[in-house]
C-alpha cells in the first residue's frame, strides 16, 4: 500500500520511551508528528523519544523500506537504510497531512517542520492556504473552495485580490 496524504495513518502497536502504545489511541484527538529514524548513534540524529522497531513493522507500514527487507534491524548499516528518514503529520482524523523525506547526509530541518504543522492545522480551521515562505502572522489565501459569498462571512474585512483567483487575508486568528 502506498502512503499519500490524505490517506489513513496506519496504525500500529510499539513499545516506546514512553511505554507500550497504540498510536491511533496515542494521538486521541490532536495532532501527530512521526519522525522515523533508521537506527541508533548515526550521524545525524535526533532526540525525540523513540518507538522500538526492531522487527521494522512500522518502518514498513509507513513504506519507507521495502516490503522485501529483512524482518529484523540486526546488522542493517546506515546505508541499508538510507530510505528511513521520513516524517509525517497526521491529524486528529488519523489522515496523513503531510510528509518529508530527506536522504540520510541530510538533517531536518524542524523550523520547516513546524511551520508545515502550523500550516496544516491552520487550514484544516479556516479554509486557508500558505503561501511559499509563509511564516506565523503573515497573510493567507482563501481556498478557491470556498465561494465569494461565504468568503465575505468568514472574513469580514475583506481580501486583497491581485488576481480573481488569488484572495489575499491576514491570518485568521
Amino acid at each position: 500500500m502506498s502512503l499519500r496524504i490524505n490517506s489513513e495513518a496506519p496504525n500500529f502497536t510499539a513499545e516506546t520511551t514512553r511505554g507500550n502504545i497504540d498510536f491511533h489511541d496515542w494521538i486521541g484527538n490532536g495532532w501527530a508528528i512521526l519522525f522515523s529514524h533508521p537506527k541508533d548513534f548515526t550521524p545525524v540524529c535526533t532526540t525525540e523519544p523513540m518507538i522500538g522497531d526492531p522487527q521494522l513493522k512500522v518502518a514498513k507500514l509507513y513504506d519507507m523500506l521495502p516490503a522485501e527487507a529483512e524482518n529484523s534491524s540486526e546488522g542493517r548499516t546506515a546505508a541499508d537504510n538510507a530510505t528511513v528518514r521520513s516524517v509525517f503529520i497526521i491529524g486528529p482524523d488519523k489522515k496523513i497531512k503531510a510528509m518529508l523525506t530527506y536522504p540520510m547526509s541530510s538533517g531536518r530541518n524542524f523550523d520547516e517542520v513546524l511551520r508545515l504543522l502550523d500550516s496544516c492545522q491552520l487550514t484544516a480551521k479556516h479554509q486557508v492556504a500558505t503561501p511559499v515562505n509563509w511564516k506565523q502572522g503573515e497573510d493567507v489565501i482563501i481556498v478557491p473552495s470556498v465561494s465569494d459569498e461565504r468568503a465575505r462571512q468568514k472574513f469580514p474585512g475583506g481580501w486583497r485580490a491581485p488576481k480573481p483567483y488569488l484572495r489575499i487575508v491576514p491570518q485568521p486568528r
